[in-house]
């Protein structure tokens, strides 16, 4: 027993050790900031950039692959699925680039004055259970937005997607204390009634490239909205995770949240091809395809590397500001791929999805208009302490 007490303490002396060190750097990085705060601030707006053109490219793109990909002859559900987390492999090399933000700590994890013991990092066991949790939590969802995007027009589908706000603004109500507001209350009734349309005319559908009977329609449209519902609550506690459990405002926090839960996502997809016996019509679609044996490749290539930059975007985004902004931005993309629906695979754009298109931008803007609100707000809060400081400072 003395001995395993002994071997504890070194190890904490260990850690704290290590803690010492990086907060050293993180102590000196802090001062050169404060020293020339405007590259703070042009820091963050590129970060934020970067970030916002990842996610909307991304999701763009992948959204338009993943429909080319069942116009063109494929119909396995389980591929389609598969490719939405299978494309993790191409941000490995970024955990290499960027090893030592592992030690790094946060405010989160620092102990104030009060608090006479540092918080630890998580357990590899709880990290273990927490990707697990994500990995099999992400296999679901894109198993349901599979379903959604095979029995439905890219237009209608990007349109039922918009929902995914209203969920997210009840799930950070309940789980990241999000205050609902007037302007944020009229977003979600304009986002349900845009969604309500499009399920009680299905028959505005029948022009478009993708002809499909009644039932399936109500199995996409149902498909896709429980889809958007799981995706708002998986940012609502991918938020939590990094605030609770996690602790860590490090740019490998993003990315081993994106590996992992990738890697398990893609391992059950993997299971789920081979259980339903869709392996064995591989070959057989691959022969049928429209366009050729490489078009096939590439499609299925691409709509994988763009579902990884689309979720490095919006991780960053939840990781800079939170999972309401993050999928905020994500529907900016609304009004784009409709259009683009329109252009590239002929999509039906009557008096019905357009009333719904314009109902949607209208809750959309609803969010960004009560988000600019919050942020001058904040500001303003933020400027009258940073003055209250400066008179106690001038008194002394």
């Amino acid at each position: 027993m003395e001995k395993t007490k002994d071997m504890e303490q070194v190890q904490i002396r260990v850690e704290d050790k290590e803690m010492n060190s990086s907060d050293s750097r993180i102590s000196k990085a802090a001062n050169f900031l404060h020293q020339y705060p405007i590259l703070k601030k042009y820091g963050w707006w590129f970060r934020i950039t970067l970030y916002i053109n990842f996610l909307l490219a991304g999701q763009s793109a992948a959204t338009l692959l993943g429909r080319l990909y069942f116009d063109n002859g494929g119909n396995s559900i389980w591929i389609a699925t598969l490719v939405e987390s299978a494309g993790f492999p191409v941000i490995i090399p970024l955990r290499f680039i960027f090893p030592l933000s592992s030690n790094s700590t946060t405010i989160a994890n620092t102990s104030s004055n009060n608090d006479p013991l540092p918080r630890r990092k998580p357990s590899k066991t709880t990290l273990f259970l927490l990707f697990l949790f994500f990995g099999v939590f992400l296999a679901g969802d894109n198993l349901l937005y599979s379903y959604g995007l095979q029995d439905l027009p890219v237009s209608t589908y990007s349109l039922i997607c918009a929902t995914q706000l209203a969920f997210n603004a009840l799930f950070s109500f309940l789980l990241n204390s999000q205050k609902f507001t007037a302007l944020i209350f009229n977003s979600l009734v304009l986002l349900t009634v845009s969604a309500s349309l499009l399920a009680v005319h299905p028959d505005s559908d029948n022009g478009s490239s993708t002809k499909v009977s009644k039932g399936k329609y109500i199995i996409g449209f149902i498909c896709t909205v429980g889809a958007s519902a799981m995706y708002s609550l998986q940012l609502s506690l991918i938020e939590l995770s990094f605030k609770k459990v996690i602790k860590r405002e490090t740019f490998d926090a993003i990315l081993d949240m994106q590996i992992w839960p990738s890697f398990v996502a893609s391992c059950i997809c993997v299971v789920g091809l081979f259980a339903s016996g869709e392996w064995k019509k591989l070959p057989k679609e691959l022969e049928g395809y429209e366009k050729s044996s490489l078009s096939y490749f590439m499609t299925l290539i691409w709509t994988a590397i763009s579902w990884q930059i689309s979720s490095m975007g919006l991780l960053g985004l939840i990781f800079e500001v939170s999972s309401l902004f993050s999928n905020v931005i994500s529907t900016i993309s609304l009004p784009a791929i409709p259009i683009l629906a329109v252009i590239f695979f002929h999509d039906k754009m009557d008096g019905v999805k357009v009333i719904a298109l314009i109902l949607a931008i209208w809750g959309f803007l609803s969010y960004i208009y009560q988000n600019y609100l919050d942020d001058a707000k904040s500001r303003k809060f933020a400027a009258n302490e940073d003055a209250s400081l400066s008179l106690v400072e001038i008194k002394d």
